[in-house]
C-alpha cells in the first residue's frame, strides 16, 4: 500500500529533492514524480511552488527552534552578546543544512504562529539587553539581513569545492560581520 500523501510528507520530500538539484531544478513535476504521484495531486497540499517554499522554510525554521540551545543559553544568564552571536550561527548553520537553504528561506512568509518563539527569543534577548520593541526587532532583522546574505553568497560559493583555507575564509567573515553588528548594537545600547 502507497504511504499516504500529506503536507509534511510533501515538504520532506521537497527539501530531499532541494539538496539533490538545487532552487532551480526543484519543480512541482519532479516532486510528484519523486512522490510517485501525479502533479496535480501536490495542489491539495500547496496552491504552489511560492505556498510550497514557505512551507519548506517554515520547517526549515522548526528544525532550528527544535535543535536550538537559544532558551539554556538565556537561562544560564549568557551575554545578550552570546546570545545573539550562537543565534546568527545557528541560524547559519539551518540556512547551510539545505543546498540553496539561503535562497528558499529568503522572501518567505512564516505564518506559522507555532513558530512565533523563532522570533521571541531574540527579541526577549535583546529587550533584555536594553532596545525597546522596535529597536530589538530592526537589531534582529539587521542580523538577519546579515546572514541570509551571508549564507547567499557562501552557498554560490558552492562549499561542497572549497579547500580548506576557502572554507575558513567564509568562517572568518561571517565571524567578523556578526561581530561587526554585535559591536554596532552594543553602541546604540550607549
Amino acid at each position: 500500500m502507497a504511504e499516504r500523501l500529506d503536507r509534511q510528507r510533501v515538504v520532506r520530500a521537497a527539501l530531499a529533492l532541494l539538496d539533490e538539484v538545487g532552487l532551480d531544478g526543484l519543480t512541482l513535476r519532479r516532486l510528484a514524480q519523486d512522490l510517485d504521484v501525479k502533479a496535480p495531486a501536490l495542489y491539495w497540499h500547496f496552491a504552489g511552488k511560492r505556498d510550497l517554499l514557505d512551507e519548506m522554510a517554515a520547517t526549515m525554521l522548526r528544525d532550528l527552534v527544535e535543535g536550538a540551545a537559544w532558551d539554556e543559553a538565556v537561562a544560564a544568564g549568557a551575554p545578550w552578546q552570546e546570545c545573539v552571536r550562537e543565534s546568527a550561527t545557528a541560524l547559519r548553520e539551518m540556512l547551510l543544512s539545505h543546498r540553496d537553504g539561503a535562497r528558499v528561506f529568503s522572501g518567505t512568509f512564516v505564518t506559522d504562529e507555532s513558530l512565533r518563539g523563532a522570533v521571541e527569543v531574540p527579541m526577549g534577548i535583546l529587550t533584555a539587553a536594553g532596545f525597546g520593541p522596535d529597536g530589538a526587532a530592526r537589531a534582529w532583522g539587521t542580523l538577519l539581513a546579515f546572514v541570509l546574505g551571508f549564507v547567499v553568497e557562501e552557498q554560490a560559493a558552492d562549499r561542497r569545492e572549497l579547500d580548506r583555507s576557502q572554507a575558513a575564509a567564509f568562517e572568518e567573515r561571517f565571524v567578523f560581520g556578526v561581530d561587526v553588528i554585535v559591536a554596532g548594537l552594543a553602541t546604540r545600547l550607549g
